[in-house]
């Protein structure tokens, strides 16, 4: 079994979900008493968050960097950033480590098409709906076409995200207006909908809509556990 490095702390509760993920994965496949080796280094959030909305995008390259670099260190053999926003970060990850890193979106890309999907809604952080590097990534290895949310209501699912999810607040109110966003996306041709941040799916679930949802958070933490078990 090879040893999954991951970047956590974005937010610590998403944190505790990969961990959680990957050893019911590894226990799944190998019974037992197995567990998955693996190392996380965490990040203060609050710093992140100001990064971001200050539009910081090369200091927090180089916080990604430093902890992707220091995993590695420590004997990670690959690197799984447990956020979807700060993927945004990823060429610059990649470029400082010699080990592989997973992308969030491939592992994402490669569930929806094995379900035939080729239109979906992405919902997420502000930085991860209008922002390229996630739609790029499906739309050029994988030909899927991505549907974001309407200015008003990305704000809507900005807001929730940072003001209760991260934060552990699961209302009702807000699982009502992103059921009824997801609903506008199917009405213009979505097959599918991610959840494009690592909260979501604390708040929405299938059985909350009429089309598929692809946790991202799931879909990463299964294929990390995929590739450490993988025999060379």
């Amino acid at each position: 079994m090879k040893r999954i490095g991951l970047i956590g702390g974005m937010s610590w509760e998403s944190s505790i979900v990969y961990y959680e993920l990957i050893n019911k994965k590894v226990k799944a496949v190998l019974g037992g008493f197995h567990s998955c080796k693996s190392l996380m280094d965490t990040v203060d959030f609050d710093q992140i968050v100001k990064l971001q909305h200050e539009d910081k995008w090369e200091e927090l390259d180089e916080i990604m960097i430093d902890s992707a670099k220091r995993l590695e260190k420590a004997g990670a053999d690959i690197i799984v950033l447990c956020t979807n926003t700060m993927h945004l970060c990823s060429p610059a990850i990649k470029a400082n480590i010699s080990i592989p890193f997973l992308h969030i979106a491939e592992a994402t890309g490669m569930e929806i098409i094995s379900k035939g999907i080729k239109k979906v809604a992405l919902l997420g952080t502000k930085f991860t709906m209008e922002k390229d590097f996630y739609k790029e990534v499906l739309a050029k290895q994988f030909g899927i076409e991505v549907l974001i949310p309407t200015d008003a209501e990305r704000a809507q699912v900005h807001q929730i995200i940072y003001g209760e999810l991260v934060q552990g607040k699961i209302k009702d109110e807000s699982r009502q207006i992103y059921q009824t966003i997801i609903q506008n996306l199917e009405d213009r041709g979505a097959e599918g909908v991610i959840l494009g941040c690592t909260e979501i799916p604390l708040l929405i679930s299938d059985s909350d809509v009429n089309i598929p949802t692809f946790d991202t958070t799931t879909l990463h933490a299964e294929k990390a556990v995929e590739w450490a078990l993988k025999k060379d």
